[in-house]
């Protein structure tokens, strides 16, 4: 331990003496590991805004989907609904939701319109990751209400004049006749020209007159067993439905593996460059530097200095250095992944951005010290030769 300490002081002192050096060291392998750093974290970034745009639209993973068909016509919701309650509680499915999809005619200040309106359970927003910027979600007791609870998107929320929702605002909807109904949320648009929608929930889909035909389910599952209740589920649900055939199959991004796993691969290549031409800037003036270094070298040999003294003297100067360098580095990385304007270019639309990976900064200080281990392992080998008679031939 006495001697791993002396090895450090030693390497400490020699990088004080040769600052010019140091310095072209330290800005090499600075650069370098927040190259390196930066683009793993920049990477981790992306791939979260892929993941969350996926999920929103797909679901969760695993999400499976499950629609009913029949050669006589459709199945509307009031014989679908019944059965797909049956088997949530026979598998003990935690997280389901009816999906619909239809037209409703909405008053706005500045006249009728109509816009696209979603039927949903509860779970919804959960499995499909639905933000709400303003107010609440739907809760289960909102089926009870005597006038239907609403939420709209950003876009109409606009269009009704920004009502504060503390006030519960009425909305008047239009389908088979006039329903007063309350905005209780607001849902984040999916991209700022989207039009106006609105979100009702299942029950309260009816009482405009939409919602009961073709509904589609979505069902969040354990991924490790999406695929044996997928076939359970088709099983089960086409026998207790004569004359109808139910169709599951998984909705989710990781239906057919990781499609982001290629991100990654691309990104561990880009690292790798930067990591390689870091390790060749250091070797580069490592080599260069020791050979002016032959007299001062020899001068130790005189003074009874041993091979293996040399070599630790010379390759942990290259450690501390890049230690230094590496810790420099993966600061300035954090600080421009995690600028809030980076981040929001980075990955648009996320709820809430992601820390700072720590297996990206434990990388680049990893790279920083090999680096400095390989770049001052040459230079040593080479330094363990240097006899006393070179240092008086130089």
């Amino acid at each position: 331990m006495t001697s791993l300490l002396a090895a450090i002081l030693e390497a400490w002192h020699e990088l004080r003496v040769h600052k010019v050096r140091v310095l072209l060291s330290l800005i090499g392998v600075a650069a370098s590991v927040a190259a390196l750093t930066g683009v793993l974290g920049m990477g981790d970034a992306v791939r979260e805004g892929m993941k969350d745009q996926a999920e929103r639209t797909g679901g969760r993973g695993a999400t499976l989907s499950v629609s009913f068909y029949a050669e006589s016509g459709q199945v509307a919701a009031s014989q679908s609904d019944p059965l797909m309650k049956k088997m949530t509680e026979r598998y003990r499915l935690d997280k389901v939701s009816r999906i619909s999809h239809g037209q409703l005619s909405v008053q706005f200040p500045r006249g009728v319109e109509p816009i696209e309106a979603t039927v949903v359970d509860p779970a919804y927003a959960t499995i499909l990751r639905t933000t709400v910027v303003h107010g609440r979600w739907f809760t289960a007791d909102d089926a009870q209400r005597l006038a239907p609870a609403v939420i709209v998107n950003e876009n109409a929320w606009r269009q009704l004049g920004s009502p504060p929702l503390s006030r519960r605002p009425g909305v008047t909807l239009y389908q088979n006749g006039a329903q007063s109904a309350v905005v209780v949320g607001v849902a984040r648009s999916q991209w700022p020209e989207e039009p106006p929608s609105a979100y009702l929930l299942s029950g309260d889909g009816k009482r405009p007159g939409m919602g009961d035909e073709r509904p589609e389910y979505r069902v969040w599952v354990d991924p490790s067993q999406a695929d044996q209740l997928r076939q359970a589920l088709e099983a089960d649900l086409g026998a207790q439905l004569p004359g109808a055939a139910a169709s599951v199959h998984r909705m989710d991004y990781l239906a057919y593996g990781d499609p982001l796993a290629s991100l990654q691969w691309a990104v561990a290549g880009v690292a790798a460059v930067i990591l390689l031409l870091g390790a060749l800037g250091m070797l580069t003036v490592a080599l260069v530097t020791v050979k002016y270094r032959v007299r001062e070298i020899g001068i130790r040999r005189s003074f009874g200095a041993t091979s293996g003294r040399i070599f630790v003297g010379v390759m942990m100067e290259s450690l501390v250095a890049t230690t230094v360098a590496g810790l420099l580095g993966v600061m300035l990385a954090v600080a421009v992944v995690k600028n809030p304007w980076v981040e929001s270019n980075l990955a648009p639309g996320l709820d809430a951005y992601p820390p700072f990976p720590l297996g990206a900064a434990l990388i680049g200080m990893g790279a920083a010290i090999v680096v400095g281990a390989l770049a001052g392992a040459i230079p040593a080998l080479i330094a363990i030769r240097v006899k006393v008679i070179d240092a008086i031939r130089f």
